[in-house]
């Protein structure tokens, strides 16, 4: 009896224990809850120093669990503490991932899975300030806190999946990245999908980390290899991932869900936002039938597009400077040679004097360069043709005939041959159908794929010119002193081979090995030679629109704007060195005047088998003419033998020096013999660290750009008006930059066929203005229709109609040999030619039917219109003959000036952005898709932004 009655007392008081524990934990929780927000609220960033767990790698704030078991206090992205009652907590021996707890908390299943319990209502995916790390097992709590005092930066909101997944252990970065499982229909596993610090969104499962190589810890050798992908249709996705095989999770019930959503709400996080957009209409599709409705595909090239990572380098890092490393891994497939050479057919040769010669391929090779160009402007040079000579008799020295023919004037050569068969085969390649020229693409494609894009940094990179040059005959700019010499065929015991440390040599696609294979992280190209005509290092870089190349020009347009914060002071410091007493002063500010006034190049110094090209520090005293009282005309050949032209005033002060720099000197005397350019960059650096002349004209052009679109884009205007101001900023800067061009020998022929378009649309306007004339005579006094169009007579009418009528017959033969392939495809019988015949005749009555309206000021249409649709269409067409008109005169005035060279190298891009945004002018209608791809960081640029 009295064991009775003590089972019973135990049983009371720990029913007592419970219920004290069930009444005052909450209490108790929810006081320690508000202190610690209280406390992380008003010092974020120690809290986040002294809470956080890390491992050796810096790592963001993350999750850590209580000492005691019954409770685990969590850190959210943005810096609040909130505790979460004891089902959660881990033992000792579980190490739960340091994954960002945004409005989201994890637990442990007992069978070692990661549950993230997320709101069904998260912000947007935002990309995170940092990239992932593997965590070590136990780190966030063997680890002192003393030791684990490196901050990271805290993450942003990262939207979770709509449902409630459950997350591998191993799986789970230890950075701050958001991660959810997604299942598949049908399918057991899932797979994770975070966007990390780079903003790259990738998926991952078992244990592979997502981020870009670049993104980890510097101090890392870099050895890592990129996860394998494998492609898998994610629900909540418009596009397909790469994600590895996913992992098999269980799903939880509606009920809990909710019930869990409720309690995580209430919990003191910060209310969370609803999802917009397309995340929001797919939510709302899965609420309604269970499951997101799948987006429309839009397409292959969609498809392909949606596949690809944009690695947002511009968000992730800083550019690195000259001298610093600028990556860490770096894998690539080399270069491609181009093929070996294809002997001639036995029947095509050469002649010398009328007799033919059998050449061996060496030397048939090198014939066969010049023969393809005998009908070009090269083989009527001089200098072209004696350089080609010189270096075939070379040649021909090592491999002579074979029917032992001497070689020995140029004159008595005969190439006819040769180029009749290269037009043959051209004219060949022309006729093949769009189906064989497609195939032949495709193998070139599938021969090229590799060596398309390299890995840098564990990531995907586009190769610029990986395609090894040819050999054949050296062309040069202008008058070049080598123009014609032989280009050698490049071999790989020519290159040398930039690769990462450990990583796989390429294999040559030609017999042969690397000259060197290096590992210097320092720059940026991936392979280079010399080629022989001028000695000069050819370079295999990154695609233009490269992460490399990127911050390469990023930088250098910040360096340019950068230089507003200086140049009063450079220009002051000159002005008064114009008449400094040291003679080496007063031409370096001389020189500085013209650079910063002129935009005009430094200028190095050419040796004698070089273009006799110049800059400002090498002009001589030929180039420049003085003209009293001030004004200066300079006469010289620049870069690429463009002559430069400019008859200009300058200071008086200036125009007094120079004809003092030209006294006793001979034409062929340097004009500044006391300048050069290293002496002028030197001077340029003291005022501002990386300050050359080129960054000069850089910036010149810009700010001048800048100025011309501020002052001269009409406020309210047609976009072809726009245009044609924001093409006469750009006509503007390659005016001051000498970015001259030949007229293309095709721009009459082009502009007639505008002319001819013009007219086209005016003889529409025409025809529209006698229907309504037909319909009414008071139209004949309104003033918009009673003038007839201009330069429209009666021989041009005629021809027009003629031809409308040609293309007319043309489009409905067509139409009747498409229609009767398909009712024969079908099983059916095809038309008779009399149907053809009968609508031949239709065609022929309603043109015969124009031809008697001409000059009767009457005309009807095929189908009635009403009037004030007809009043509409004559509007618009006024419209667009105003519109083509601007893009005619645009096309006039921009026939001999190179627009193109300032766009993508002189004119910051964001400065074009930005006036596109402020004046709705599409972006696309100025930058090619090449520039987009170039200059993606310019694309994001915030309203209102000035160079």
């Amino acid at each position: 009896m009295k064991r009775s009655n003590d089972r019973a007392r135990e049983r009371l008081l720990l029913f007592a224990l419970r219920l004290i524990f069930t009444l005052f934990l909450p209490l108790f929780l929810t006081i320690l809850h508000t202190a610690l927000t209280q406390l992380a609220n008003k010092l974020p960033g120690e809290m986040s120093s002294d809470v956080s767990m890390v491992s050796d790698d810096e790592q963001p704030l993350g999750a850590i669990s209580s000492t005691n078991g019954t409770a685990k206090s969590i850190i959210n992205g943005n810096g609040h503490l909130k505790v979460e009652p004891a089902d959660s907590a881990m033992s000792e021996d579980d190490s739960p991932p340091l994954s960002t707890y945004s409005k989201a908390t994890q637990s442990r299943k007992p069978n070692g899975i990661i549950k993230s319990e997320a709101s069904s209502e998260d912000d947007d995916d935002v990309p995170l300030a940092s990239s992932p790390a593997k965590p070590t097992k136990s780190a966030t709590r063997s680890k002192p806190a003393a030791q684990s005092r490196k901050r990271g930066r805290p993450s942003k909101h990262v939207q979770s999946s709509d449902e409630e997944e459950e997350v591998p252990l191993a799986s789970s970065p230890a950075k701050q990245t958001k991660s959810a499982a997604i299942r598949m229909p049908g399918a057991s596993k899932a797979t994770t999908k975070q966007v990390n610090g780079n903003g790259v969104v990738k998926s991952e499962s078992d244990g592979e980390s997502a981020a870009p190589l670049a993104k980890r810890k510097r101090a890392s050798t870099g050895k890592t290899k990129a996860p394998p992908k494998k492609k898998v249709k994610m629900e909540d996705s418009e596009d397909e991932d790469d994600a590895p095989a996913p992992v098999k999770k269980p799903r939880k019930s509606k009920a809990k869900v909710k019930a869990e959503s409720e309690a995580e709400a209430s919990s003191g996080d910060e209310k969370p936002k609803k999802a917009k957009g397309k995340k929001a209409a797919l939510k709302k599709s899965k609420d309604e039938s269970g499951s997101p409705e799948k987006p429309k595909r839009k397409g292959k090239a969609k498809e392909e597009a949606d596949e690809e990572e944009v690695y947002r380098w511009w968000e992730a890092q800083q550019a690195n400077g000259d001298g610093e490393e600028k990556w860490q891994t770096l894998e690539h497939n080399g270069v491609i040679f181009p093929p070996p050479y294809e002997p001639l057919p036995s029947n095509v040769k050469m002649k010398y004097k009328g007799k033919s010669v059998d050449l061996p391929p060496e030397a048939e090779e090198v014939a066969g360069f010049y023969a393809a160009m005998i009908e070009t402007d090269h083989a009527q040079d001089s200098t072209f043709n004696k350089n080609f000579f010189d270096d075939w008799l070379k040649v021909l020295k090592e491999y002579p005939p074979r029917n032992n023919v001497k070689i020995t004037s140029f004159e008595s050569c005969d190439f006819r041959p040769m180029y009749e068969h290269f037009e043959a085969e051209k004219a060949k390649k022309k006729a093949l159908s769009t189906a064989e020229k497609k195939e032949l693409k495709k193998q070139k494609d599938a021969v090229e794929e590799k060596y398309v894009t390299c890995v840098l940094d564990g990531r995907k990179e586009k190769v610029g010119n990986f395609r090894v040059e040819p050999p054949g005959l050296f062309r040069g700019r202008g008058d070049h002193p080598k123009k014609g010499a032989l280009k050698f065929r490049v071999r790989p015991e020519d290159i040398t081979i930039n690769i990462g440390e450990g990583i796989p040599v390429p294999v040559p696609n030609m017999s042969g090995n690397w000259k060197q294979v290096v590992h210097d992280k320092t720059v940026t190209w991936l392979a280079n030679w010399v080629e022989n005509v001028n000695g000069n290092y050819k370079y295999v870089f990154l695609a233009a629109g490269s992460s490399l190349k990127g911050q390469s020009d990023m930088t250098k347009f910040e360096k340019a704007r950068e230089l507003k914060n200086h140049v009063d002071r450079i220009r002051q410091d000159y002005n008064a060195d114009l008449r400094s007493k040291v003679m080496a002063d007063r031409q370096r500010a001389t020189t500085m005047y013209f650079i910063d006034r002129l935009a005009l190049r430094a200028g190095n110094e050419k040796g004698e088998d070089e273009a006799d090209t110049v800059g400002c520090c090498s002009l001589r005293c030929e180039h420049v003419t003085l003209e009293a009282p001030n004004f200066i005309i300079f006469d010289f050949l620049g870069k690429d033998s463009i002559r430069y032209y400019n008859r200009v005033s300058v200071e008086p002060q200036v125009f007094k020096n120079i004809r003092y720099f030209k006294e006793n000197k001979e034409d062929s005397d340097n004009l500044f013999d006391r300048v050069n350019t290293s002496l002028l960059n030197k001077h340029l650096a003291s005022y501002m660290k990386g300050l050359t002349a080129k960054v000069f004209r850089t910036y010149n052009a810009s700010i001048t750009f800048q100025q011309q679109l501020d002052e001269n884009t009409p406020a309210n205007a047609s976009v072809q008006e726009k245009l044609n101001a924001y093409n006469q900023a750009n006509r503007m800067v390659a005016i001051l930059c000498n970015h001259q061009r030949s007229a293309p020998k095709t721009h009459e022929q082009s502009m007639g066929k505008m002319r001819d378009k013009l007219r086209s649309f005016k003889y529409d306007r025409m025809k529209l203005r006698h229907v309504l004339f037909s319909l009414d005579s008071k139209y004949k006094k309104k003033k918009l229709y009673a003038d007839d169009e201009s330069d429209l007579d009666d021989d041009w009418i005629e021809e027009h109609e003629d031809s409308l009528k040609k293309k007319e017959i043309e489009r409905t033969e067509k139409k009747f040999a498409k229609d009767n392939e398909k009712l024969v495809a079908e099983g059916g019988k095809p038309h008779k030619d009399s149907v053809l015949q009968e609508k031949i005749e239709a065609v022929e009555a309603d043109f015969n039917k124009l031809a008697k309206e001409r000059g009767t000021q009457k005309a009807t249409l095929k189908r009635e219109r009403p009037v004030d649709k007809i009043e509409e269409a004559i509007q618009k067409l006024d419209d667009k003959i105003k519109t083509f008109k601007l893009q005619m005169d645009d096309r006039e005035a921009g026939k001999e000036v190179a627009l193109g060279t300032s766009k993508i190298n002189y004119l910051d891009p964001r400065i074009t952005a930005a006036w596109c945004k402020i004046h709705d002018v599409p972006i696309e209608k100025i930058f090619s898709k090449t520039l987009l791809v170039k200059f993606p960081w310019a694309m994001e640029v915030q309203d209102g932004w000035k160079f």
